[in-house]
């Protein structure tokens, strides 16, 4: 399964990297180690992963390839720690269908501790749907052994919202609720084309779907991220195009007695990098975090700081990259925001980043350069361990040319 996204990278970077221009406010390169865990095949674990990954408590990593596994439909996979080495194996295959196919957004620990996640196509004629991915109730006395996926909803594509086929990574994961109630976005449907908000809830042994808000357009467009709740209980995320300007927004959607009020809090426009893919982070002040594709521009890192009842760009930081992140960004205790590009560093395979904060301003840190050998084409993020590591994948390179799970350590 080829991406477009992925189709203007290759193109792009076959004709160089002498247009790009070093805009970054500063820079530093910091000494890393950056190693290929597991490098995708043909096989049952899947190929091309295109979202970042969790960890559980025993640091063992979960991850979706969005395509491969034994119907060619993608997988979601475990990474465990075996001796010195590490251990890849498969957890699901998709089976198309009304099963639901091609997952491109990370899977998330629910409540209950089971996986759920979203698939781009399949379910109700291609246009996605929502799982939950349970481990076996027994002890497995096999090294491969299934888990159970259970289809949550399938979006129709109408009101209700849907995925089908979209040119974008579609980076964030579903997020829960103190009742469990399930929150995600979908990049098409809705009461006017554009995308909307959902919620799921529990209702006996089945899931209720609702619309918390359906973009029309110069409220967003095509929402490609997820949410995120406030202390409050409002939500937080963006849309990759539409707003006032154009080129996308990120937004607020507070609950209310009569339903969700949405508030856009950032449209952008001409003096940005546009294209808002991944979603936004919160620290514990309130402020937003994020960062936007930004084609031939080379995208951008930006802080929202909410005052006196508006939002502001208190922070801004161009990358010098032919186009920019897709997912959304990772920030530390330190207030350091890290994320991976998909098409910068030598020869244009893609690199992991960190910004740290200076001033108003933030200092650029390339910590990792890809190569093609070991991994290109970094689509999700990064998370980090209790260690300071951190852990993504690339959609592409690496031994067989499918991508690979990476490790950097300091």
């Amino acid at each position: 399964m080829t991406r477009s996204w992925q189709h203007r990278t290759s193109v792009a970077r076959l004709s160089g990297m002498a247009g790009l221009l070093i805009l970054a406010t500063g820079i530093t390169a910091q000494t890393q180690t950056l190693t290929a865990l597991y490098s995708f095949g043909n096989g049952n674990v899947g190929s091309q992963p295109d979202s970042g990954l969790i960890m559980d408590q025993a640091g063992r990593l979960y991850g979706t390839a969005s395509s491969g596994g034994t119907q060619g439909y993608g997988t979601i996979y475990r990474a465990s720690r075996a001796g010195s080495g590490w251990t890849v194996t498969p957890l699901y295959s998709f089976q198309g269908g009304t099963d639901g196919a091609y997952p491109l957004a990370s899977v998330a620990f629910g409540p209950d501790g089971t996986l759920y996640g979203t698939t781009s196509e399949g379910g109700n004629a291609g246009n996605g749907t929502v799982f939950n991915l349970r481990p076996p109730a027994s002890v497995c006395k096999t090294v491969l052994c299934p888990w159970t996926e259970t289809v949550l909803y399938r979006f129709t594509g109408g009101s209700d919202g849907g995925f089908g086929v979209y040119p974008s990574a579609y980076a964030d994961a579903l997020v829960f609720d103190r009742a469990g109630n399930i929150y995600g976005t979908t990049p098409n449907g809705g009461a006017f084309g554009g995308g909307v908000v959902f919620k799921l809830t529990r209702s006996g042994g089945s899931w209720t779907e609702s619309v918390l808000w359906s973009f029309s357009g110069p409220d967003g467009s095509d929402p490609l991220s997820g949410v995120i709740f406030d202390s409050a209980g409002n939500l937080y995320g963006t849309t990759e195009g539409g707003g006032t300007r154009g080129e996308g927004v990120v937004y607020e959607l507070s609950p209310s007695e009569s339903g969700w009020t949405q508030s856009i809090l950032y449209s952008f426009g001409a003096e940005d990098a546009p294209y808002p893919f991944g979603g936004v982070t919160m620290d514990a002040q309130g402020n937003l975090y994020g960062t936007t594709g930004g084609f031939y521009t080379g995208g951008e890192a930006y802080e929202l700081t909410p005052t006196n009842g508006s939002w502001t760009v208190s922070r801004r930081e161009i990358f010098a990259a032919y186009e920019g992140p897709f997912d959304t960004p990772t920030l530390d205790a330190e207030g350091n925001l890290y994320g991976t590009i998909s098409f910068a560093g030598p020869g244009g395979y893609g690199e992991v980043f960190k910004l740290t904060p200076s001033g108003g301003g933030w200092i650029f840190n390339d910590l990792a350069d890809f190569d093609a050998a070991n991994g290109g084409d970094p689509v999700g993020g990064v998370i980090l361990d209790a260690n300071g590591n951190l852990y993504g994948t690339t959609s592409s390179g690496g031994e067989y040319e499918n991508g690979i799970v990476w490790e950097l350590t300091p």
